[in-house]
């Protein structure tokens, strides 16, 4: 039976470079041989796309916080049975584009539930279920707007005010000081060969403490 699979999640505020990163870091580990799956929250089911839509759309009517959060906690289980576990159990690396951390930081930090409510959703859908690894790529609020505005229209979390993406990088960055074991943040102003680089040192970094031989070592 293959060994279970490593659970890496990249994290952060709009404009930091998640997906172009996470791709990155994916393409450099299935060079070591490492058989990766890349997937995103919401979403990564027929389902969760859905609910992600449902999520980001444009509306007249206000969604209240707590019917965002259960919507993204509905979209999470599905998420958990179809694609996480089953890769993880069979030995795949799963890399995902947001995971919980991004439900304490704007549920939590940016609407202001509490974050009890949270913990008690998070335990309910994925058990003792926690990612082995989470990358924070983190930016100055002012250049991730205006690096998200620069790709086109803006969704309705994305047109947000400042002040709420404040809240959401200062819980961002708590969460990394409260279980930095778990965090590696990256500093995402950087240029893109920077970052990179320093993504692919972590990738070596994930090789060497998970026991998986990489071509540079000879």
């Amino acid at each position: 039976m293959a060994a279970r699979g490593l659970f890496i999640t990249v994290e952060g505020i709009e404009g930091v470079g998640k997906s172009s990163n996470l791709a990155f870091l994916a393409a450099q580990l299935r060079e070591y041989g490492v058989d990766v799956m890349v997937t995103r929250e919401p979403g990564g089911t027929p389902l969760g796309e859905d609910i992600r839509a449902l999520l980001l759309s444009l509306r007249e009517q206000p969604v209240s916080p707590m019917s965002e959060l259960l919507l993204i906690f509905a979209a999470r289980a599905q998420h958990l049975c179809d694609v996480i576990e089953p890769h993880l159990a069979a030995g795949r690396w799963v890399l995902c584009d947001r995971f919980t951390d991004a439900t304490y930081a704007y549920q939590g930090g940016g609407r202001g539930i509490d974050a009890a409510a949270i913990a008690e959703l998070e335990t309910l859908v994925q058990g003792e279920l926690r990612p082995d690894y989470t990358l924070l790529l983190d930016v100055d609020v002012a250049t991730g707007l205006e690096r998200a505005r620069g790709r086109g229209e803006l969704d309705r979390i994305e047109r947000e005010a400042v002040e709420f993406f404040e809240q959401v990088r200062a819980r961002y960055l708590a969460l990394a000081q409260a279980s930095s074991g778990r965090f590696r943040v990256v500093d995402a102003r950087q240029p893109l060969d920077a970052v990179q680089r320093e993504l692919a040192q972590l990738g070596r970094e994930l090789l060497t403490c998970w026991g998986v031989r990489h071509p540079e070592a000879g």
